[in-house]
């Protein structure tokens, strides 16, 4: 008998490209880094697929890596027996046939895949780890459900973005106990999806401020020409704005008014007083930044993403999934991925009535940042076998 953890992947869809491939693949596959390709050391022994459409390709890589593929997410969690019967779990619920509603939620069934797997734990007597891919939920009332049955059944919860975990340019790391006194994230895409990201980018920086974390006491979303005007009205600054911009090495001449045609900006102001916002520049940039001001000066840095090849920022995200399921600790907070979803779903409240500013005492989610460094890039770009998967370099 093998003594490597057994993991179940219980995911959307799969289809190339899908947060399933980007996740699920490396732990069949392999894990591209910077440091080389690195090998499983955990086994993926079951894989459930809510929906296979014509570009799937799940179940071929099962197949082909002997994985069986379940009819229903408690048959997975039991791989082939009558009760749990595997060591963690990936729940990948990112992508898919799902319907927006009124409010422009993406309605991913992140909840309904959870209440299953805690649902399997509770009739079997014991818990194992959970990844929870990006945000819990796309309502913050499933989310902290989720975390109550998480904290009811005694899950180890790991959660959030591949965003902290990608490179960055100038490096930049803020030592615990910064004293910041605003800051800034860029980003671009759906308002929803990518601004999610935008936040994490956010968060996993100023979280590590003096006094730590101590929750969001309101958030309000503007767009169009509201955002300029409240960069005029000093709600935002412009400075730190063009700071993060300046790190940003791909990006167009000229101003981000003449490129950004349907602009937005989360607002924020946190319960110990810093204030701190999220621009979304789409038509400007394609990727993420971050600034903030600490002593007066300003530090940025270009959060950078790999859209190409092996998507290796995965490979680092799938390397500390891959340690939380054998310690059970998760490497960072899962408190901050709890706050993030509490924070885009009152970004999108507001932008659904009106852009009105939305109080958020519910967010009063307090928590100190890592002591030790997440397993995550160093350089500012992708090198080794983040560039070729196909590296003879297997660690």
């Amino acid at each position: 008998m093998s003594d490597r953890l057994r993991v179940a992947a219980i995911a959307t869809i799969y289809h190339p490209k899908s947060h399933a491939d980007v996740i699920a693949t490396k732990f069949m596959k392999g894990m591209s880094t910077d440091e080389g390709l690195m090998p499983p050391e955990v086994d993926l022994v079951s894989l459930y697929i809510d929906h296979v459409l014509e570009n799937d390709i799940g179940v071929g890589l099962a197949q082909e890596y002997g994985v069986p593929v379940y009819p229903s997410i408690r048959r997975a969690l039991h791989a082939g027996a009558d009760r749990l019967n595997v060591d963690a779990v990936l729940l990948i619920g990112e992508h898919g046939d799902y319907p927006w509603n009124e409010r422009g939620r993406h309605m991913y069934p992140r909840r309904y895949f959870f209440e299953q797997i805690a649902g399997v734990f509770a009739e079997s007597g014991r818990s194992v780890p959970v990844f929870s891919d990006k945000h819990f939920a796309y309502d913050f009332r499933d989310a902290q459900w989720m975390w109550d049955r998480a904290e009811e059944l005694d899950i180890p919860l790991m959660a959030g973005s591949s965003l902290p975990l990608s490179w960055r340019s100038p490096w930049l790391e803020h030592p615990k106990e910064t004293p910041i006194e605003e800051a800034l994230s860029i980003g671009y895409g759906g308002i929803e999806a990518y601004g999610y990201h935008a936040l994490e980018t956010l968060q996993c920086m100023v979280e590590r401020r003096s006094g730590g974390e101590r929750g969001v006491a309101w958030v309000q979303c503007l767009e169009g020409d509201d955002v300029w005007r409240a960069r005029d009205e000093g709600l935002w600054s412009g400075e730190l704005a063009e700071a993060a911009c300046a790190a940003i090495a791909k990006k167009p001449d000229g101003p981000m008014e003449e490129h950004a045609k349907e602009p937005a900006v989360f607002l924020m102001e946190h319960s110990d007083g810093l204030r701190t916002a999220t621009l979304m520049l789409s038509g400007y940039v394609s990727d993420f930044a971050y600034a903030a001001r600490v002593g007066g000066q300003v530090q940025a840095t270009e959060f950078y993403l790999q859209n190409e090849g092996p998507f290796a920022h995965f490979g680092y995200l799938c390397r500390n999934i891959q340690q939380f399921f054998k310690t059970g600790q998760a490497p960072y907070p899962p408190e901050r991925t709890l706050l993030t979803t509490g924070i885009i779903d009152a970004a999108m409240n507001s932008r659904h009535e009106g852009h009105r500013r939305v109080e958020t005492p519910y967010l009063d989610i307090a928590y100190q940042s890592y002591d030790q460094m997440p397993q995550r890039p160093q350089g500012t770009r992708p090198s080794g076998a983040s560039i070729d998967p196909q590296s003879p370099d297997i660690l």
